[in-house]
């Protein structure tokens, strides 16, 4: 089985009020599996991008272990370029709050056979988006 997360965070101000949003999708059918958001409370924007994530990556861990399908496969989708070339190692992690995060998402890759990380535009990441303002949305008082 291989699947397809779509990931986004944001935060409202840099640091601010940040959420994430995920989206999971059967890579075959194109079939949305999951959707989730959650807020985090005040964060950075890059530091959401990851939280996203290591969301997205651990809802796809229970999945394939409800289907009993082994570790299955992952492409991963975001609009975080920065977060993308940190996984794909071609730009170093300067920032050492995002060093731990990083080190999250290595972690939960062990749980696969094999994960990918691609860069896509903001466009193609809608849904995804739309959680993350849901759920900022939903928090206000």
């Amino acid at each position: 089985m291989k699947l397809q997360i779509f990931t986004d965070g944001g935060a409202r101000g840099n640091p601010g009020p940040a959420a994430v949003g995920v989206v999971i999708k059967n890579s075959k059918s194109g079939e949305i599996i999951l959707k989730c958001s959650e807020y985090l409370g005040e964060t950075t924007n890059n530091q959401a991008e990851y939280q996203a994530l290591i969301l997205g990556l651990q809802k796809a861990k229970g999945i394939f272990k409800t289907y009993k399908t082994g570790k299955g496969e992952i492409e991963c989708f975001l609009d975080s370029e920065l977060v993308v070339k940190h996984l794909n190692h071609e730009y170093k992690i300067k920032d050492e709050g995002l060093q731990p995060l990083f080190l999250q998402v290595w972690n939960l890759m062990l749980d696969f056979d094999s994960v990918t990380f691609t860069h896509i535009r903001r466009e193609k990441n809608k849904e995804a988006d739309r959680l993350v303002n849901k759920a900022l949305n939903e928090h206000r008082i």
